[in-house]
């Protein structure tokens, strides 16, 4: 079969079969008197052999070693082909989130176009120095698009740009809250920490407070933690359980200790915070550490419901909790 009527039945173009045979990649095995080439149905089935490994992305050069090497192993090979294209697909879908960052941006002129994607690439440089740079820069009278701060508060792991997003994304327009949300509910542990963080740094709103709502049941302490001091400093009783442990554990304790007494001045919440507290005074476990943290918090609430827990540890067994309970109850009749 002649050229022109293989490449009318294959489909491969004259050129690309001229091509393929100065590589050696598929050779006629005849010519005729003309010097015209002449290819056999053997020649034809190795023209589809090659086609069929171009469209798993091989190049003409790892097909020739394919069809030609008896050890070849195509495993490797294919594995790399994995790896390849999972790298391209990635890069891909950087480029697509690039273009829709740009595109939500509304900007209508070039320079504002090349202000966010001289912005993407800061927050994307691997120096953190460049990121937090990037974030704190002056914008040139274009807004930096809330969906871009999110995305980049959710990712980073730097504390110092971490905390520079976080109070860009503070001061951003829109409604950052609906851009982060979706980080509270990730199956990573890390974004949702970073997520609730973010939010309990921005002004507080219904949606703010609902997520962080949410937060207080998560399986993890960091998350409950960060998410406690925000409602609770928000005067949300909900809280209470949380900051009440973290005066346990220890863990923010003052801080903790300290929302849990500006909630303890509404009196609808007094009694609650005040069993929550005496309970674990009453705990088997409330080692001499836990008891000192217990008694300031005690001096946190108002004299006339903390008084009388407080008296009773000035009798503790152990010397420096009734010490410290004695300072505390002192400095709480002096209030």
């Amino acid at each position: 079969m002649l050229i022109g009527e293989v490449a009318r039945r294959s489909g491969v173009s004259a050129r690309m079969l001229r091509h393929y045979d100065t590589l050696g990649l598929v050779r006629p095995t005849g010519r005729t008197v003309g010097g015209y080439r002449e290819y056999s149905a053997e020649d034809i089935r190795r023209i589809f052999h090659v086609e069929s490994l171009r469209t798993l992305g091989l190049s003409l050069r790892e097909i020739g070693r394919a069809l030609e090497d008896p050890a070849f192993t195509p495993s490797d090979l294919v594995g790399d082909l994995i790896r390849r294209t999972e790298e391209r697909l990635r890069r891909d879908q950087e480029l697509l989130e690039r273009l829709r960052t740009v595109d939500a941006s509304t900007q209508s002129g070039w320079q504002g176009v090349l202000r966010i994607v001289e912005l993407l690439h800061g927050l994307n440089s691997p120096s953190a120095a460049r990121r937090q740079q990037t974030v704190l820069a002056p914008t040139e009278d274009v807004p930096v698009p809330t969906e871009l701060l999110a995305a980049a508060v959710l990712a980073e792991s730097d504390p110092n740009v971490a905390g520079a997003l976080r109070w860009a994304l503070a001061r951003a327009e829109g409604d950052p809250v609906a851009n982060v949300a979706s980080g509270a509910y990730s199956d990573n542990v890390e974004i949702r920490r970073r997520a609730v963080r973010a939010i309990a740094e921005l002004p507080e709103s219904p949606s703010a407070n609902t997520v962080l709502a949410d937060a207080l049941g998560d399986s993890d302490p960091a998350v409950r933690r960060n998410a406690a001091l925000a409602l609770g400093a928000r005067g949300a009783t909900a809280a209470v359980p949380t900051l009440v442990a973290m005066v346990v554990e220890g863990t923010n304790d003052v801080d903790a200790a300290e929302i849990l007494g500006a909630l303890s001045l509404d009196p609808a919440n007094a009694a609650q915070i005040l069993t929550a507290l005496a309970d674990e005074l009453a705990a088997p476990t409330a080692n001499s550490g836990v008891r000192i943290r217990l008694a300031q918090a005690l001096a946190e609430l108002p004299a006339t419901i903390a008084r009388d827990l407080l008296q009773q540890l000035t009798s503790d067994d152990d010397p420096p909790v009734a010490l410290i309970a004695t300072a505390f109850l002192h400095t709480l009749n002096n209030r």
